[in-house]
């Protein structure tokens, strides 16, 4: 399990295939909301759990790859 203290914001989220899925928001406990001010987010806040990241450097890497996170990705509720 990826200590979810070391996700901060404005970090790069990449999938597994290196494809850009989005910059981080904030950490909500277990979830992870991407910054809507970002091409790969379509402008909108969306969710991920941090149960996706696999590990953290200098960008947060997730376990799917870009497309499979897109498809599987929640939109935040208003």
């Amino acid at each position: 399990m990826v200590n979810a203290d070391l996700i901060r914001e404005h970090l790069e989220v990449v999938g597994s295939d290196g494809g850009h899925v989005g910059r981080v928001d904030h950490v909500h406990g277990d979830q992870i909301e991407l910054a809507k001010l970002d091409l790969g987010s379509g402008f909108k806040h969306h969710m991920i759990p941090v149960s996706w990241v696999d590990h953290v450097d200098e960008h947060v890497h997730l376990n799917l790859t870009k497309d499979e996170a897109k498809a599987r990705w929640t939109e935040k509720p208003h």
